[in-house]
């Protein structure tokens, strides 16, 4: 018999905890959840003050079978599962299912599974927090009721299947949004004037670039502008009016949140958010260590807290001191946002001695890619600004300015281990030269370039970009992120295309039919607030049912009136120009699972159906037939000649442009 019984989510948790512990204690795993909403149903029922009706989750009879039974051996059963809404959910079903009273001293949680802090939190197990409970339960009836009801909208006017979500809607929403702002864009023509100068003194050359006329700053359109200003110049003096020296520090980035975190592993790794996740939570669970055995490499990875324990502030300053000396050390605090719900620390590595160098061979690729950016991340948010010697310099030419400005890095500081990467461009790392002017002197021009641009349309979301944004808005906490994009990508409304995502036809007729009918639901501001209403709940500030029931009663009247407004609304179905070929009705274009597809109009009388090919407004640059635009197995984009293979080989990675003529083969796709 057991004298403890510690039950977790995962296996990998269970091990890890069971060598800490030894002795009498047995640690088994529940497999994440064992009670849910149903699938076939609601699952809440809404004339009893929306009660939901959990029911254990089919295929796990025998797990829960296995559980009572160490339960009833054992003199203590503690509740160990993740420290978050969703782990206290876990514990609180668990709890129910074993007949643990509400009152019993049972729920432990581990932000980091260390030997210490577990053999610590095992000392101090309180109640389950009910306030973390319930706000995970408001989330989850919320959602569920949300589901159920638009969903079938989208099956009477789109095709069955389809469903919707609270803030997977608003996710797709945005990313819609963005491409219409895209192909709205119309580009704008500027330019930009620069002077190769020679200074006598050094006897080198920099580059300065126009700013103004008579001190105000100007906006050069088109090439005639140029010209006028370069003949105004021409014969002019480069004479420096000003020259300013100074300092700059730029300082470390703050210790990982899971939003920062999943932003850089997108950015600087190349891995999508669910396989950081993934990875994160296996160096949490734990990884054997030669020389310590099973042990949790960072702490809990699902956190919007920059806190970073002292001890651990401690251990990062004897690193740093040991391996670059004390001036690289700053004892760094950083400013939580008011949103933050601070439960957990920042993401940080739990042993600053297992650097990811010593341990590397313990790791898989990817666990060790993401365990040094975690270490290298954390300890560098407790080191010392980089320190720049900046110079910039005003250079009058008859009335016009033209500006010059240079840094050079002084101080490494943090730089030395970890620079974060930015979504936007930036030449803020790049040093640049300005030699050391004086004021009144004459600098030589050498030559003058002009340089023709155009303004961009607003960038695609990337996965990074779209979680800051989500963020950024108060959409969804750190444990949504991840399964929210995944979601839309799993149902074919967004797509994504070289890390870019782009909503497919189905997104946007899906996007349409929401945000023009349910707009009080899908929008940014309505599920902000309901993000908010939940964080009062898990600080016992709100009541959960109360919550819901504020939301239901305007949503009911919203589905009633969409309903009748739709009742006899047929989406119009787009005719195409290819005549079904067995009984000459022209085909139109519906959205099945894949994307876009052609079918006669005729049905049921004819079921005739074939592929909708895609293809584009530029002629083959080798035959001039038609180019289709195809998928590799890999989802990759390619372009082929509609003749291919029959007369003409042309096949591309590369979208043509019309201007292109080659009478050479394509890097051909094997994949």
């Amino acid at each position: 018999m057991a004298d403890k019984l510690i039950i977790v989510e995962s296996p990998a948790k269970a091990n890890t905890i069971k060598k800490f512990l030894g002795g009498s204690t047995k640690v088994v795993a529940s497999m994440g959840h064992i009670r849910d909403l149903p699938k076939s149903k609601m699952g809440v029922d809404i004339e009893h003050d929306f009660e939901p009706e959990y029911i254990n989750i089919r295929g796990k009879g025998d797990l829960i079978k296995s559980l009572k039974a160490d339960a009833k051996k054992a003199k203590k059963v503690y509740l160990a599962t993740d420290p978050d809404r969703e782990g206290e959910a876990i514990a609180w079903h668990l709890a129910h299912i074993l007949d643990i009273p509400e009152d019993s001293e049972c729920r432990v949680t581990f932000n980091e599974i260390t030997k210490e802090t577990v053999q610590n939190s095992m000392k101090k197990p309180r109640k389950i927090d009910m306030n973390l409970t319930n706000a995970q339960q408001a989330r989850r009836v919320l959602d569920r009721i949300v589901g159920y009801k638009m969903s079938p909208v989208l099956w009477k006017k789109v095709r069955r299947g389809l469903s919707a979500g609270r803030v997977q809607s608003v996710a797709v929403k945005l990313i819609v949004d963005r491409e219409e702002e895209i192909e709205k864009f119309i580009p704008e023509e500027y330019w930009n004037i620069f002077a190769t100068l020679l200074d006598e003194n050094s006897n080198k050359t920099f580059i300065a670039k126009l700013y103004g006329r008579n001190k105000k700053k100007i906006e050069i359109h088109n090439k005639e502008e140029v010209e006028n200003i370069l003949k105004d110049i021409d014969k002019g003096k480069y004479i420096v009016t000003e020259v300013k020296k100074g300092e700059r520090k730029r300082t470390p980035a703050p210790p990982f949140t899971t939003s920062t975190m999943q932003q850089e592993a997108s950015r600087k790794l190349g891995f999508t958010l669910k396989k950081t996740m993934s990875v994160a939570q296996g160096l949490y669970e734990g990884v054997k260590v030669e020389g310590k055995g099973t042990v949790g490499l960072i702490t809990y990875m699902r956190t919007d807290s920059t806190r970073i324990s002292e001890e651990a502030r401690a251990a990062a300053k004897k690193e740093i001191v040991k391996q670059y000396g004390e001036k690289y050390y700053e004892n760094r605090y950083y400013k939580t946002k008011q949103t933050s719900q601070d439960a957990h620390e920042g993401i940080r590595p739990t042993y600053i001695d297992l650097n990811p160098e010593y341990i590397k061979e313990g790791l898989t690729n990817d666990q060790y890619k993401l365990y040094k950016l975690i270490y290298n991340r954390f300890l560098a948010s407790q080191m010392s600004a980089a320190v720049y010697d900046t110079i910039s310099a005003n250079i009058d030419v008859n009335e016009y300015n033209f500006r010059a400005s240079g840094q050079s890095l002084q101080f490494k500081g943090f730089m030395a281990l970890y620079v974060e990467t930015l979504d936007t461009k930036t030449d803020e790392n790049e040093e640049s030269f300005v030699p050391d002017l004086k004021e009144n002197q004459e600098v030589i021009k050498q030559k003058i370039d002009s340089k023709q641009s155009f303004t961009e349309p607003p960038p695609r979301y990337t996965e990074a970009s779209l979680v800051k944004a989500l963020e950024e808005k108060g959409i969804g906490r750190p444990s949504t992120y991840s399964p929210t994009i995944t979601t839309i990508l799993e149902r074919r409304y967004i797509e994504k295309e070289q890390k870019q995502l782009i909503p497919t036809e189905l997104g946007k007729v899906v996007n349409k039919l929401l945000t023009e009918n349910f707009s009080d639901i899908i929008n940014v501001e309505f599920t902000a607030k309901i993000e908010e209403e939940f964080d009062e709940v898990a600080e016992g500030k709100e009541n959960w049912k109360q919550v819901i029931r504020e939301f239901y009663g305007p949503f009911e009247k919203e589905v009633e009136r969409v309903d009748k407004e739709l009742e006899h609304v047929e989406l119009k179905e787009e005719v195409s120009d290819i005549p079904c070929d067995k009984c000459g009705r022209m085909m139109v274009i519906k959205y099945g699972r894949y994307g876009k597809f052609l079918a006669c109009p005729g049905y049921p009388e004819c079921k005739n159906t074939k592929p909708l090919v895609e293809t584009i407004d530029v002629p083959c640059p080798k035959c001039g037939g038609k180019i289709q635009v195809r998928k590799s197995k890999k989802k990759r984009k390619f372009y082929i000649c509609e003749n291919n293979p029959a007369t003409c080989d042309y096949i591309s990675w590369n979208k043509p442009k019309k201007e292109k003529k080659t009478g050479k083969k394509e890097n051909n796709i094997e994949e």
